[in-house]
């Protein structure tokens, strides 16, 4: 659970916070007007949140490229479609040698 700090208290006592996160390993979410401003976590925490969004980020991609390349599958369009909504090309998978 993160320490909760007024930004006002926060400014006066920045140094402590610095070292309750690096040394101590808390976190400390920095509140105005009790509402969550901004949280001081240590570089590693960071370090750690960057490759678990990347991680993330990567699987939602492949699987966006999932769902359409399994569109290609699906019955092609009509000519008189593509024309009706200015589309000039096609995609067409790939063909079997």
């Amino acid at each position: 659970m993160a320490y909760e700090i007024p930004v006002t208290q926060a400014r006066a006592e920045l140094a402590d916070l610095i070292n309750r996160v690096v040394y101590g390993g808390e976190r400390v979410v920095v509140t105005r007007h009790g509402k969550p401003l901004v949280a001081l976590v240590s570089a590693d925490d960071l370090r750690r949140l960057e490759e678990l969004t990347a991680v993330s980020e990567a699987a939602a991609e492949e699987q966006v490229i999932s769902s359409v390349s399994s569109l290609g599958s699906a019955t092609p369009s009509a000519p008189g479609e593509r024309q009706r909504f200015g589309i000039a090309a096609e995609h067409r998978g790939p063909t079997a040698s």
